[in-house]
């Protein structure tokens, strides 16, 4: 380290974010521009390059990030990108989007603010970009053999980039209009601007990655047939089979899913509407789900101009400090967090039957009630206690002309016919089955990602990426592959 006792002498500075009366005038990402390279070095300097680093553990990538805060400190910034990208494919997507469990396993994080992983990690990755250090890679040979993908979020892209690095053909197969899956039409533009993804894109079609966008494989092009075309198929179509809220007054109309609502915001972003169908402008908004899906509905409502946004969460608020017995170090807590949505609605008081940042916790619907013509308009709750049963006499009902459903995710869809048709195994819990090498009961096929682990964070979908591109390599050459494997598909977060 360059500092030995900069985890001594420098506090935790991070990314500074944006004025709220300007950022939620528009929809560029939250964070000052300009705002991070002035500090990084400083706060790179805070890690202790400890000798059991157990950041690398709690990360699913095992990320070298001592080896490139060090780098940082000292500011060799091309060496630095090249121990980032060693183990990451996508630095500056997981340095905005992913939650961070690597801080939560910093060694500092015991009885200090841990260090900055994540902003660090962005840093790099920005400017590895400026400074022109991850130019494309194409491969020196061919293999001639060639391998289907269904998917462009993380998972697929991941594994499309490593293949096709390793001198294989890779088609990557999109049901949308453009690629990068929930990363395109599911994060908001203020939390990942499209141009980063764009940028990776680019470099992957220099590369020799193949892309088809509209195509929904069971429907548009037979599984079937798609698998004979095909010497492999890796299926990474995330877990896109929404959970329901199956309650009384479900039916009325003003009652969407999240993922009805913010691909229409994100398609304002692009261009395809002026306005979006679905929007929060003058409304009032109730979102269910405490999550992070939620909390892109909250911010995304702000900016649209909601009346009010109340965001229902069924389990209660958590503390501000980890609780040692339930959730020790170096595991990921559930801590009181305020995200940038969350601050939003708390400064601009969007939501007066709420809490300070516009979330009512261990709060449960039981009923939608509406008007003479079918729309809803209120929700009925009731408090719940800590195993979610409902509070006799806390009934109380808020004002909604527009409710989201955030309740995440069951398993991956089977609407277009593609587990059908291939008559692939699933789980108990309804995600696709695989054996140890991510294969699927169908020869040649393989599993990855949301759809076979389940809903999950995206330093795991870019993970499980990596991890079936080496086994696909493996099978496809007959060779222990050349490819890195960071996880197993049994492999979990640390818990207790």
């Amino acid at each position: 380290m360059a500092d030995p006792k900069g985890f001594m002498t420098t506090p935790r500075r991070e990314w500074p974010r944006r004025p709220i009366e300007e950022r939620v005038r528009d929809w560029r990402e939250v964070y000052v521009p300009g705002g991070l390279p002035p500090i990084i070095a400083k706060q790179a300097d805070r890690c202790m390059n400890c000798g059991v680093p157990f950041c690398h553990q709690a990360c699913p990538l095992g990320n070298l990030i001592p080896d490139w805060n060090d780098l940082v400190s000292r500011e060799d910034w091309r060496a630095a990108s090249d121990r980032l990208h060693a183990t990451n494919n996508f630095p500056e997507f997981t340095g905005r989007l992913c939650p961070a469990p690597c801080e939560a396993g910093c060694v500092l994080a015991i009885n200090q603010p841990a260090v900055t992983i994540k902003n660090v990690e962005c840093a790099i990755a920005d400017r590895a970009w400026e400074e022109g250090f991850v130019p494309p890679q194409p491969p020196e040979w061919l293999s001639g053999r060639s391998v289907a993908v269904i998917g462009s979020g993380p998972t697929g892209l991941a594994a499309a980039q490593q293949l096709t690095r390793a001198g294989h053909t890779v088609v990557v197969y999109e049901r949308d209009d453009r690629l990068g899956g929930l990363m395109r039409y599911g994060i908001p533009e203020f939390k990942m601007e499209k141009h980063h993804l764009e940028r990776r894109l680019e470099q992957m079609r220099a590369e020799g990655t193949k892309f088809r966008t509209s195509v929904v494989v069971g429907q548009d092009v037979g599984a079937a047939e798609l698998r004979t075309r095909h010497d492999a198929v890796v299926i990474a179509t995330g877990a896109t089979a929404w959970r329901e809220l199956p309650v009384p007054g479900r039916e009325l109309s003003g009652i969407h899913q999240a993922m009805e609502y913010l691909p229409a915001a994100n398609r304002v972003c692009e261009g395809d509407f002026e306005d979006s169908p679905l929007s929060a402008a003058g409304r009032h908004v109730v979102i269910i789900g405490g999550g992070d899906t939620g909390a892109d509905c909250l911010g995304t409502a702000i900016r649209q101009g909601a009346a009010s946004v109340t965001q229902l969460d069924i389990y209660p608020q958590p503390g501000t400090e980890r609780d040692e017995e339930t959730e020790p170090w170096p595991t990921y807590p559930k801590v009181y967090r305020l995200s940038p949505a969350h601050e939003e609605a708390g400064a601009l008081r969007m939501a007066p039957a709420a809490d300070a940042d516009a979330r009512l916790f261990a709060a449960s619907t039981f009923r939608f009630t509406g008007d003479a013509e079918g729309r809803v308009r209120e929700v009925h709750l009731m408090e719940v206690d800590a195993q979610r049963r409902p509070l006799p006499g806390t009934e109380r009902a808020l004002r909604a002309d527009l409710v989201l459903l955030a309740l995440g995710f069951s398993g991956p869809s089977q609407e277009d016919g593609l587990i059908a048709q291939l008559g692939l195994e699933l789980t108990p819990r309804g995600t696709l089955a695989r054996d140890r090498s991510f294969a699927t009961n169908v020869p040649g096929v393989f599993a990855a990602g949301d759809a076979a682990r389940g809903q999950s964070l995206i330093v795991w979908a870019i993970a499980e990426g990596r991890a079936v591109a080496a086994a696909v390599d493996h099978y496809l050459t007959g060779a222990p592959s050349r490819l890195p494997s960071p996880i197993g598909p049994d492999d979990r977060p640390l818990r207790v």
